[in-house]
């Protein structure tokens, strides 16, 4: 990663939709996009900002977004306190324990909220409708990309 100012757009997905929505905030070219299995320390060290994109499962986090955040979180503890960071999460029914559980790792390592949290409920209730493909519509992808240029533009700037 280059100095610049950068967000880091963290990203999970089982069924397409947090792919896709983390694809479209990633869209500023200071942003950088990571699936969560390949994020090391030093990208998180390397960044100024975060974007972490995930489905709720289970009424949690992915657990490959979880993961993420296990294998990190001891060795960037204490180092990047204070910078910003959001959340996008693709939801069968309400999303609200995966963003509780982001949040309160978030506040361990001391990130600052500057955007309230991006929920998308997909409305999938049966076995086939939570494991089909899921196809954010052009107006929650629209979203998608204003919150990261809004990051993005944030950091670069210094507002944040």
């Amino acid at each position: 990663m280059d100095k610049s100012p950068t967000l880091l757009v963290i990203w999970h997905s089982r069924t397409g939709a947090s792919e896709a929505m983390a694809k479209a905030a990633a869209a500023h070219e200071a942003a950088h996009l990571l699936r969560a299995e390949d994020v090391s320390s030093d990208d998180i060290l390397g960044a100024h900002g975060y974007l972490f994109v995930c489905p709720e499962n289970l009424a949690a986090l992915s657990g490959a977004m979880k993961e993420m955040f296990d294998a990190n979180y001891y060795a960037v503890l204490g180092q990047i306190e204070g910078r910003p960071y959001a959340t996008i999460i693709a939801a069968g029914s309400d999303g609200e324990g995966a963003q509780r559980q982001l949040d309160r790792i978030a506040t361990g390592w001391r990130l600052k909220r500057v955007a309230d949290p991006m929920i998308v409920n997909f409305s999938a209730q049966t076995s086939e409708e939570i494991l089909a493909p899921k196809h954010p519509s052009d107006e929650v992808l629209e979203n998608c990309r204003e919150l990261g240029t809004g990051l993005a533009e944030g950091i670069a700037m210094g507002v944040f």
